[in-house]
């Protein structure tokens, strides 16, 4: 007998829903899960989605790796590779992606939710880096954590493993909002995506990945090239037009 689907995907309109429901372990990183994670990935791309909104069901959002899973594996069968493709694929996707957390998130749950571009996180959320307290550190996630939050900010939660608040987590920028309604907030984020151009939209998350590590010459160059080929593009036209002629634009999906 196959084991119950533990992610689902909808895809409504230009939007595509991927909901974490494992909820017997919390949402921990089972290899049932990544693997579902990716088909889900794979849909929200077939689909043409112009955002990925990443949520949950159950009271956490991901409680990290699967500790039972993983203390029953021989030491050769470790394996974080999905993991780590899962984080390279939302945080490079050149679609938005939206954490949606309605629940605690704990150790490599917090690298899942910080792969995301935009995390609209609970009032109530509360977080814990609690890899030092089983052995281990928060290596892999530490990549998509500490482009987002700078060291000093976050080494107390990683050296003890203290659990931390939302407000914490807005506050050193590991989260974008706190909402007291999670839905309505990623709507409107939804809403304002998809009001912008498909290209345009996609390069402006380029940029924010890239242009930080650039030097000031290479990126001035860089974005000045990309600036002149998108004012020259048909979707800068659209725009313009429907500027002027005081309209909505209509965006043609790549």
């Amino acid at each position: 007998m196959n084991a119950p689907q533990v992610v689902h995907v909808g895809i409504d309109g230009a939007v595509a829903t991927i909901t974490l429901d494992s909820q017997h372990n919390r949402n921990a990183l089972s290899r049932q899960l990544l693997a579902e994670l990716h088909d889900a990935l794979d849909a929200a791309e077939a689909a043409n989605a112009r955002a990925i909104v990443l949520t949950h069901r159950g009271p956490a959002f991901c409680a990290g790796a699967d500790l039972k899973e993983r203390s029953s594996q021989g030491s050769n069968e470790s394996d974080s590779n999905p993991f780590v493709d899962a984080l390279v694929r939302l945080m490079d996707t050149a679609r938005p992606t939206i954490a949606a957390v309605k629940g605690a998130v704990r150790a490599g749950g917090i690298g899942l939710m910080a792969a995301c571009d935009l995390v609209v996180v609970d009032e109530s959320t509360t977080f814990a880096l609690t890899e030092v307290r089983i052995g281990v550190a928060p290596a892999i996630i530490s990549v998509p954590i500490l482009r987002r939050v700078a060291p000093s900010r976050i080494a107390s939660a990683m050296l003890t493993g203290e659990p931390f608040d939302a407000r914490e987590a807005r506050s050193i920028g590991l989260v974008t909002h706190v909402s007291a309604d999670v839905d309505a907030t990623v709507d409107a984020l939804t809403v304002g995506i998809l009001a912008g151009a498909p290209r345009a939209v996609a390069e402006t998350k380029r940029l924010l990945h890239e242009v930080p590590a650039m030097d000031r010459p290479g990126a001035f160059a860089s974005m000045g090239r990309l600036s002149n080929e998108l004012f020259e593009s048909p979707e800068a036209a659209e725009g313009m037009a429907a500027f002027v002629e005081k309209r909505s634009p209509t965006w043609t999906t790549p």
